[in-house]
Order: C-alpha cells, then sequence, then structure tokens
C-alpha cells in the first residue's frame, strides 16, 4: 500500500507589516498537504494490531488530538494514551512515565510535549503537518511586532512554533485563555494577542481587555459563514449551536455555547437537547457522537469548495495523520521533534506558567493571585 495518495494546496493568511509593529492586512501565502491513503478494512486491523505491539515494546504512549482520524483516537485510547486538546495533552505528554510520546496532531503540539519533556523521545506520524496560525506567525515579524509594543504582556496561543512561544510571556489555549487574559486585565496589564485574530477579538469582547492583534486565522474555522449558520438552524429548530471561538464574531454570536473542543464536548453532555450544530473542525464529530449516542451532531456549514459542498470544515494538516504514518515512525524513529535546548527553555517559561494557572485554578485558588507580575516582555 502506498503511503501518499496525493498533495493538495493550501491557502493561509500571512499578516503584512504596514508599518512599525501595525500587522493591518494580510496577503495570501501558500502551502500544501499530503493526503494519506484510507487502508482497507484488513489493511486497517493489522496496522493496528502492530501498532499495539510496537507501542509496548518501545515503551511508547499515543497522544492524540480531537481533530485526527478516528482511529489514531479510538487506539489512543485503546492503548492507556488520551484524546484530548492540546491543554491536556501538554499535561499527559509531561506527566506520563512512557519514555516515548507519539503524537498525532500538527507540529506545534509535538514541539510543546518535546518542551516539557525533553528528556523524552517524541514521535509524529508525519513532521510535515503543521497548522495556517503557526504558519501565518514567522518569528522575525513576531518579534518586530513585539518590540514595537514594549509596554504589552504578550500572549500567544499554543498554535505557534517554540521559536513564537519562546518570546511570549505567557501561552494559552482557548480552554483557559479567557482566564488568563481576565486575570492579566485585573493586574492593569496590556495584552499583545497573536495569533488568531478572530479567538483573540472574542476574548476582548468578553474581557474588556486592552488588546493588540496580531491578524492571523485558522483556515478551518475562518470558513464557517454566519448566513449558512442561520438557514440550518431555520432547518433545525430544536437544534443547539455550538461554536469554537476561532470561529468570525458573526459565527460566534449565533451560538447557544462558545468554546473550546473540551468546552464543545461538555455542552453537548450536559444541555438539553435532541440536536446539535458545531461550528468546528469535524474532526470532532467522532467522540461528540461517541460520547453521546442519543443525540444528533450536524456539521456548522462552510464556504465550501463548490456550490454543494456545506461542510468541509476538516483541518488538511491533521489530516495528514494515519495509522500507516504511526506504525511507520514506532518502527523506525523517524520523524522526532528536535528543539533547540536553549529554545525549549525560553519556550517552556510561558508553558509552565499556564500550567500552573491551571492548575492553582482547578484547586480553588483565587484568579487575582494566580498571575506573577512578570511586567511585559
Amino acid at each position: 500500500m502506498s503511503a501518499i495518495l496525493s498533495r493538495i494546496n493550501v491557502d493561509y493568511d500571512q499578516p503584512i507589516m504596514a508599518g512599525p509593529g501595525t500587522a493591518a492586512s494580510c496577503s495570501t501565502h501558500h502551502a500544501w498537504a499530503r493526503v494519506p491513503v484510507e487502508p482497507s478494512p484488513s489493511e486497517r486491523a493489522a496496522l493496528k494490531e502492530r501498532i499495539r505491539s510496537l507501542l509496548k515494546a518501545k515503551n511508547a504512549v499515543m497522544v492524540s488530538h480531537y481533530y485526527v482520524h478516528p482511529d489514531l483516537q479510538d487506539l489512543a485510547e485503546e492503548t492507556g494514551g488520551i484524546v484530548s486538546d492540546s491543554l491536556e495533552m501538554a499535561r499527559f505528554g509531561r506527566d506520563h512515565a512512557a519514555q516515548t510520546l507519539v503524537v498525532s496532531g500538527v507540529r506545534f503540539m509535538g514541539e510543546t510535549a518535546k518542551i516539557l519533556s525533553p528528556e523524552k523521545r517524541v514521535l509524529m506520524p508525519d513532521l510535515d503537518a503543521t497548522c495556517s496560525l503557526d504558519l501565518g506567525c514567522p518569528i522575525d515579524e513576531f518579534s518586530t511586532f513585539c518590540d514595537a509594543h514594549p509596554d504589552r504582556a504578550v500572549v500567544v496561543y499554543a498554535n505557534t512554533s517554540a521559536a513564537v512561544k519562546a518570546r511570549a510571556d505567557w501561552v494559552v489555549t482557548s480552554s483557559c485563555a479567557l482566564d488568563i487574559v481576565r486575570a492579566l486585565k485585573e493586574q492593569g496589564q496590556k495584552i499583545l494577542w497573536a495569533p488568531d485574530r478572530h479567538l483573540g477579538g472574542y476574548i476582548q469582547r468578553e474581557t474588556g481587555a486592552d488588546m493588540v492583534m496580531w491578524n492571523g486565522a485558522c483556515i478551518v474555522h475562518d470558513e464557517f459563514k454566519a448566513f449558512e449558520l442561520q438557514a440550518l438552524m431555520k432547518e433545525h429548530p430544536l437544534a443547539k449551536v455550538l461554536v469554537h471561538p476561532e470561529s468570525p464574531v458573526d459565527v460566534v454570536a449565533l451560538a447557544d455555547a462558545v468554546g473550546s473542543t473540551s468546552a464543545i464536548l461538555k455542552a453537548a453532555r450536559e444541555m438539553d437537547a435532541p440536536e446539535f450544530i458545531v461550528a468546528t473542525d469535524n474532526g470532532m464529530m467522532h467522540k461528540l457522537r461517541t460520547l453521546n449516542p442519543g443525540k444528533i451532531f450536524i456539521e456548522a456549514p462552510t464556504a465550501g469548495n463548490s456550490a454543494t459542498c456545506k461542510s468541509c470544515a476538516h483541518c488538511p494538516w491533521m489530516a495528514m495523520n494515519g495509522l500507516a504514518g504511526l506504525a511507520q515512525v514506532l518502527e523506525t524513529g523517524m520523524n522526532e521533534v528536535h528543539i533547540d535546548p536553549a529554545l525549549g527553555l525560553r519556550a517552556r517559561l510561558p508553558i509552565d506558567r499556564m500550567l500552573a494557572f491551571t492548575a492553582a485554578l482547578k484547586n480553588g485558588q483565587p484568579r487575582a493571585g494566580l498571575v506573577p507580575n512578570i511586567g511585559a516582555a
């Protein structure tokens, strides 16, 4: 079986620095993604059995994101690993005893795992699986942006490179960003936010924080359309709408619940509704349907690739993760994530700060006491 069927072209936003520290508009840049071959049922069963054996032999554990193929989600849980959002992936990989972490997701997730566990081997099914937010926030331009705003605390989303994280005061995920920015605001700090403009705008509206934004976007969530969502809501009047905050503001405004992948799962479990329209990567549908067998989940509409394509919301780089690639890296040790140790130490500081904040918040410590008064970067 050939591991690669084809390549596809992917466009993403690259902010243009219109003046000193001002990312005023975006140009379109081009990337690519591979499309793995879908294995036959017999090939799938053989690959899964091979991977199970290799995980034991290599003292390895799987860490999978909700957006990857259902096979990789199920196999992670079946073998003692985890399926989760990026915050829980970071915690789990750091705390697990396994000396090899196999991260099914996109490159920044593998980098984060390596930053937090530099003594462990971190492997990925495909090292070229990236993210439009990461691509659209190159370190040189971002550093210029930061230098133009020295009075601001630099808060970066997890969907960024190790180099960008190393330039930050805080790293956040969509599940903790609101709490962290709100706590910074309560300390009187002003924020420089990167890279997702939609998530940053949502946090600014919710907290009232003084924020300047990097002008990036997720190519998946940016495509959800309010007009088509409203039409779908009329077709399903009993449905509740669940929206990830990386979506455009007019889509977020239609939501019954807004939040991270873990928050969307929680809302689907707790809300009393027979149907849900979900505006996030459709890789989430597997876990939503598995955990809520009595409920119906409908993909929110995007612009699509044609007049008939209404639900095309899947990250092309998440889709690069497959069973064949996973088996190959376990057998060969290829696709290992490497981070310069000095860079890793700098990048770990804002990540550890996030993890300490979320752990203390979970334990009931008042939010105002969780934020060190570190000033700007």
